[in-house]
C-alpha cells in the first residue's frame, strides 16, 4: 500500500494528513504554530505533525512515498525553506522544510508550495469538474492567490507567484501593509488589517458614533462583521472592504482570465454573505472580458492541506494524469 503526506503550515496552526494512493485521508494531526524561539521550532512542529498524522493513520513515516507542503511565505524554493515569514515574529527567521521532512520519511519527493498554490492544486484535484483556467484566492490573516493557466499552476522561479495581496489597489496609499509598502490590497481587507482599517476610517471622521470596540487591543475583524446591520459605522467599514476586495479580484481576473474564482480563508468562510456576495455582484462592472463564476472553495478550511496531499500524489502538479499508486 502506498501512503502520502500533506502539511499545511500556517501562521496560526500546523496541520498534517496521511492519505492512501487514491487521496483518501486516513489520519490527521494538528497543533499551534510556534512563535519562537526560532525557525527550527517551527520545523520541529512540522515534523511532529507528520509523525502524529502517521500514528493516527497507523503508518510508519518511512512508509510515506512523498510529502507535499503548503506553507506561508516567502519561500526560498531552491533551499526548501521559508525565509522571514511576514506573519510570525522576526526571531523566527528561516524555517527549513524539505530537507528535514525528507530525512524523516526517507524520500526526496518533497514538494513545497506557497499555501495558495497548494490551495489551487487541491481545488483542481478534488473537484468533480474544474476548468484548467481557475484561481484560488484566500482572504485570511493575509491575502494570496493560486493561479492555474492552461492546467498549469503558476509558481514563479522562486515559488512566490500569486502574492496578489501585495497588489496596489489604492494609489493614494492610505494604509501601510505589513510588508512596509503603501496601498496594498492586504492592508485593507485581510483579517489582520480590517481592524486597523476601521480605526483609520474612524479617525477620518471624528464625529463617528459606533459600538465597535475600536480602543480595545483585542478588537478584531470578527467584531466588525458581528456588528453588521446593527451599527452604521460597521456597515460602512464592510462596504469599504467589499469595494477593495472587488478591485483586487477584478485585477486578478483581468490578468489571468479564469473561468472560475474560488474564494477561501477565514474571512471568507466565516462571512460569505458579507464578503463573497458583493464580489459576485460587482466584479463584472470592472471587467473588459469574461466574468468568472465566483464561488466559495468546496474544500473549506482543508483546501491547503488537501492541496498538499494532492501535490504529494502527483509529483507536485495536481495533475491527475500523474497520479501515483
Amino acid at each position: 500500500m502506498a501512503y502520502y503526506a500533506g502539511v499545511d503550515l500556517g501562521a496560526t496552526n500546523v496541520r498534517a494528513a496521511v492519505a492512501d494512493g487514491d487521496g483518501n485521508v486516513i489520519g490527521t494531526y494538528d497543533r499551534g504554530t510556534p512563535r519562537g524561539p526560532n525557525g527550527i521550532a517551527v520545523t520541529e512542529a512540522v515534523l511532529e505533525s507528520i509523525r502524529g498524522a502517521c500514528t493516527n493513520a497507523g503508518v510508519d513515516p518511512r512508509e510515506l512515498r512523498a510529502a507535499g507542503i503548503g506553507s506561508i511565505g516567502p519561500l526560498d524554493l531552491a533551499e526548501g525553506a521559508v525565509d522571514g515569514p511576514a506573519n510570525l515574529p522576526d526571531t523566527i527567521g528561516r524555517i527549513p522544510l524539505t530537507g528535514p521532512v525528507s530525512k524523516l520519511i526517507g524520500s526526496d519527493r518533497i514538494f513545497l508550495h506557497n499555501d495558495t498554490n497548494a490551495g489551487a492544486i487541491g481545488q483542481r484535484f478534488y473537484s468533480d469538474r474544474n476548468p484548467d483556467d481557475m484561481v484560488y484566492i484566500t482572504i485570511s490573516s493575509g491575502i494570496g492567490a493560486g493561479v492555474s493557466v492552461d492546467g498549469n499552476v503558476l509558481t514563479g522561479w522562486d515559488g512566490n507567484a500569486g502574492e496578489v495581496g501585495h497588489m496596489l489597489v489604492d494609489p493614494h496609499g492610505g494604509r501601510t501593509c505589513g510588508c512596509g509598502k503603501d496601498g496594498h490590497w492586504e492592508a485593507y481587507c485581510s483579517g489582520n488589517n480590517i481592524p486597523e482599517y476601521a480605526r483609520m476610517l474612524a479617525k477620518e471622521d471624528e464625529s463617528v458614533e459606533t459600538s465597535l470596540p475600536l480602543d480595545d487591543p483585542d478588537f478584531s475583524a470578527k467584531d466588525v462583521f458581528e456588528y453588521a446591520g446593527l451599527d452604521a459605522f460597521a456597515d460602512h467599514v464592510i462596504e469599504q472592504v467589499a469595494h477593495w476586495n472587488t478591485v483586487g479580484v477584478a485585477n486578478v481576473v483581468q490578468a489571468y482570465a479564469p473561468i472560475v474564482v474560488y474564494l477561501g480563508g477565514a474571512v471568507v468562510l466565516n462571512n460569505e454573505e458579507l464578503v463573497v456576495d458583493p464580489i459576485r455582484e460587482r466584479v463584472g462592472n470592472h471587467l473588459l472580458n469574461n466574468v468568472p463564476d465566483v464561488q466559495v472553495t468546496t474544500l473549506g478550511d482543508e483546501v491547503v492541506l488537501k492541496g498538499a496531499v494532492a501535490s504529494a500524489l502527483t509529483d507536485g502538479t495536481g495533475d491527475e494524469s500523474r497520479l501515483r499508486s
